[in-house]
């Protein structure tokens, strides 16, 4: 699986953006997608992840502004993102893997799969 992120760019805090991550392969449907983050001089962190059965899963800081969802149809996953905060300023990476198991949903080491990152940059 090949994975290919897009979207990233420069907003005004409180603004929106929305990135999609566009893979290859057949059995996409059946991967669990996620989004993780990285900012300068911090660690990665999870952003938000859907398995194959639609359920979506959210970090805390995120919960209730970011939206993800995936078509596919179209082999693709996408990060809807509102009222975004300075805070969320960071690379972001999709990533794909099968049989993660919902407790380690958020940990990075259970994906497989790694796309290139888009860089979001929220201007206060």
């Amino acid at each position: 699986v090949q994975l290919q992120a897009s979207g990233g760019g420069l907003v005004q805090a409180g603004g929106s953006l929305r990135l999609s991550c566009a893979a290859s392969g057949s059995s996409f449907r059946t991967y669990t997608v996620g989004w993780f983050r990285k900012a300068p001089g911090k660690e990665r962190e999870f952003v938000a992840a859907i398995r194959w059965n639609g359920h979506t899963y959210y970090a805390d800081s995120v919960k209730g502004r970011f939206t993800i969802s995936r078509d596919n149809a179209k082999n693709t996953v996408h990060l809807q993102m509102n009222s975004l905060k300075p805070d969320d300023t960071a690379d972001y990476h999709c990533a794909a893997g099968t049989g993660i198991i919902l407790s380690s949903i958020t940990e990075g080491t259970q994906y497989t799969y790694w796309g290139q990152g888009t860089l979001v940059t929220v201007s206060s």
